[in-house]
């Protein structure tokens, strides 16, 4: 049964290591945070997987892990963190089926296949980023399905493609292409450009198209939020983090390969306190 210090480990580990999540949370009710905190930190473990195996098979070992501790009273007992997330998905009814279509879809990350289409990494994003902003909602909403499916699926493409293109260095350097094929493909270079460490003009164009999709999600994700309940609107705070997170990548001397994208803590809480 978790207590609180499970939680407290969750928050931890997202201080440490996916503090985004973190300041996002802090904008919701005190008595939700623990449980976002518990969501959140889930998905952070599952996604540093893929960044810490080299080997595919350890890879499916953990994930296979996760699929049992969520999936069973067995499992998992005693690790901080499928112990709250448990009792969380208890006390909200949260479903299980998309934390399993989570724990699924970061199986891509071991097998280093460049990523084909832009509607398989958007649907890769709906997947790891939109159905946890859902959940986040129906955790704010006490259980209640608010209606947040609209605004969570485009709020989720959005920062799921801003997080791989704040990424884009480190995936290359583990010989990981979430540059979708097509976009590649319609800019004349293809998948070995994005691991080759030189940055030309086709590259740049390339990662520019990928900012475009980004800002038309968001732009409907944010037509979607204003109507949303005010109770569920801290589910999908971490969009206010998307703007400025792009331009860092259009200042001048921008160079994907080099030039590090990490807003500094305090343009991330000015950009959260100002919201969406």
């Amino acid at each position: 049964m978790a207590g609180p210090a499970d939680y407290a480990e969750c928050g931890r580990l997202l201080q440490e290591g996916a503090r985004d999540s973190w300041l996002a949370s802090l904008f919701a009710p005190a008595d939700k945070r623990p449980h976002l905190h518990a969501l959140y930190a889930f998905c952070h473990e599952i996604e540093r997987i893929g960044d810490v195996v080299r080997d595919p098979m350890p890879g499916e070992i953990r994930l296979q892990w996760w699929r049992d501790a969520l999936g069973t009273q067995a499992q998992g007992q005693g690790h901080p963190v499928a112990e709250a997330l448990r009792a969380t998905m208890q006390r909200f009814k949260l479903p299980l089926q998309p934390l399993l279509d989570l724990i699924d879809a970061h199986a891509f990350d071991l097998y280093r296949e460049p990523m084909p289409d832009t509607a398989t990494l958007e649907g890769y994003c709906g997947e790891c980023f939109s159905a946890p902003l859902r959940l986040a909602a129906l955790i704010l909403a006490d259980g209640a399905d608010a209606g947040s499916a609209d605004c969570a699926g485009h709020a989720g493409v959005a920062l799921g493609i801003t997080h791989m293109l704040r990424r884009f260095a480190w995936d290359s350097s583990r010989e990981r292409v979430f540059v979708p094929g097509d976009v590649l493909a319609r800019h004349g270079i293809g998948a070995a450009d994005c691991l080759s460490s030189e940055t030309t003009p086709a590259l740049l164009a390339t990662l520019a198209d990928l900012r475009a999709q980004v800002r038309g999600h968001f732009a409907t994700a944010h037509d979607h939020l204003a109507s949303a309940p005010a109770a569920t609107r801290p589910a999908c705070l971490a969009l206010a983090l998307v703007e400025p997170t792009l331009r860092l990548m259009e200042k001048p001397g921008y160079d994907p390969f080099r030039t590090p994208i990490d807003l500094p803590q305090w343009r991330m809480q000015w950009a959260l306190w100002r919201g969406v």
